[in-house]
């Protein structure tokens, strides 16, 4: 039986303005998946990113997300279908006047109605998950890098999404912090049956990490497929990239 996509879009526009960042972009993102957005800077990943959740509303196209049209939904049948998404963001974007406690209550508290003491024990098991347990008191500015993601990865997991979108989730960590949080990705992928998106360059995650690769140039998608056929591929950008790691 063919597997459907979680994620798809067909012929999507988007543009800034008069410039247009992605053209007639046909993508499909598979259930269960490690899917890695590739590309040099200015291509798009990004921007793709932005279409899909509508935090920019694409100019033409069709984005289907479980299977459904959203780039026509009102506001709150698209949030039903945003509850089940968490974000990863390329900063983390803790809100640094509160605790690592507070900052993951936030999706709870917006998107349920559970009392605060089941949010309080759902916080500490998000923690718990990331390597955060005794955390939770902190201040954002009290946490290094490595662990500043990993408290944005707690509250982006809050609603238990069916899918993740992390951006540059390993940008400013050094080699070792990076690769123990692709390990963290990969046992969240597994224990919570998530899907998967990710923007990143770092050539270790990829490897570490990526199910299928998708590569995007100058607005176009380029390549889209697994990483080993990526790994193989003839295109120059591409084979490019494998062999010395840049754009």
């Amino acid at each position: 039986m063919k597997k459907e996509p979680i994620i798809s879009t067909r012929g999507l526009v988007a543009k800034y303005g008069d410039a247009t960042i992605l053209k007639n972009i046909d993508i499909d993102i598979f259930p269960g998946e490690i899917t890695v957005i590739l590309g040099g800077s200015g291509c798009g990943k990004t921007t793709l990113i932005k279409n899909i959740l509508r935090l920019f509303q694409p100019f033409s196209g069709e984005v289907k997300i479980f299977g459904q049209e959203v780039t026509q939904l009102d506001e709150p049948e698209f949030d039903r279908i945003l509850s089940k998404i968490g974000m990863l963001f390329q900063n983390g974007a803790l809100l640094n006047s509160m605790s690592i406690f507070d900052n993951i209550a936030i999706p709870l508290e917006q998107h349920t109605k559970l009392s605060p003491e089941i949010i309080k024990k759902i916080i500490r098991v998000k923690l718990n998950l990331v390597n955060l347990a005794k955390a939770e008191k902190l201040m954002p500015s009290e946490l290094s890098g490595g662990m500043k993601k990993r408290a944005a990865l707690a509250r982006a997991i809050a609603l238990d999404p069916e899918i993740l979108v992390c951006d540059e989730p390993s940008a400013g960590l050094d080699p070792l912090t990076s690769a123990s949080l692709d390990e963290l990705i990969l046992n969240l992928k597994k224990l919570l049956k998530m899907t998967i998106v990710i923007v990143t360059h770092e050539l270790a995650s990829i490897h570490r990490i990526a199910d299928k690769i998708i590569f995007l140039d100058a607005g176009k998608v380029l390549f889209s497929g697994t990483l080993t056929a990526a790994k193989k591929s003839e295109i120059p950008e591409i084979k490019s990239f494998f062999e010395i790691g840049s754009f």
